[in-house]
């Protein structure tokens, strides 16, 4: 907004700080709520007028969390599927990502507007046929089975191709004058620019399947192979929602995820920004 008045400025200065604050507020609202309903007896947590802060501070649905449901075999149920596809996804991600920004070859165009048609449509719509191919292969109701559909992303190849785009194309044919060879230019020259985008891409992937509930309650046929958010969905009866242990089985489970966050905050940043859109 360009204004020529200094209190116009001001005036948007302050109504812009305003609004993003209160925008702040409300995301962050629901995890405080989660957290402090954490701290209550099931009895007030499911009361009909609900306070914000505990009236009564207990660490019982912490500590009862772990015998209500299978939760350590569910957290590392989690980490392997989640984990897993991180690492898988991201060295398919990078590889491909690599090939549409730098090679030119048949169907290079073709093959981007796959990748795009494939950011456009829903996940669900492609879950049954996910699943009876992933059957039909004999991996059905199996850890590879979850994670293997999930090994390559679009938005992944897509947002690596825009990361391998905005470097220069001197680095390569220097180290092609050099004698360096096509893989040895991708992992010693240019697979080390890409920090940045690798661990923000990273979280982006970890984040997503951690959350995920769909697709592993699909795969799944008993609470022993589940992930956390299929068994803390057990807490959600037809009748009864014990929110108490609902809200500290979902504080334990954010712990990874603002860990990772922390880990990386600053790299995080700049791979958002030195991405950008072509």
């Amino acid at each position: 907004m360009r204004t020529t008045s200094p209190a116009l400025r001001r005036a948007w200065t302050v109504a812009l700080t305003v609004a993003m604050l209160a925008i702040g507020l409300a995301m962050i609202f629901p995890i405080v709520w989660s957290i402090l309903t954490a701290f209550k007896p099931n009895a007030e947590a499911a009361s009909a007028s609900p306070t914000l802060l505990p009236q009564t501070w207990t660490l019982e649905n912490f500590a009862e969390i772990w015998s209500a449901i299978p939760f350590a075999q569910l957290y590392g149920n989690t980490i392997i599927f989640a984990g897993s596809v991180m690492v898988l996804s991201l060295a398919f991600d990078t590889m491909a990502g690599y090939a549409l920004a730098r090679f030119d070859f048949r169907g290079k165009t073709a093959a981007f507007i796959a990748i795009i048609v494939m950011l456009m449509i829903p996940y669900q719509a492609v879950i049954i046929p996910l699943y009876d191919l992933v059957h039909s292969l004999g991996l059905g109701q199996t850890v590879a089975g979850m994670i293997v559909p999930r090994t390559a992303n679009a938005f992944g190849v897509f947002f690596m191709r825009q990361f391998f785009l905005a470097l220069p194309k001197n680095l390569e044919e220097a180290a092609r004058i050099d004698g360096a060879n096509e893989w040895r230019i991708f992992t010693r020259v240019m697979l080390p620019l890409t920090t940045p985008a690798l661990l923000t891409l990273g979280l982006f992937h970890f984040q997503f399947n951690w959350n995920d509930l769909l697709w592993p309650l699909v795969m799944s046929n008993s609470i022993d192979g589940a992930t956390l958010p299929a068994g803390l969905a057990l807490f959600a009866g037809q009748h009864v929602v014990e929110y108490g242990l609902l809200m500290a089985g979902s504080v334990l489970a954010l712990i990874p995820l603002i860990l990772f966050f922390l880990l990386i905050q600053r790299t995080f940043v700049t791979g958002i920004a030195t991405t950008g859109i072509k």
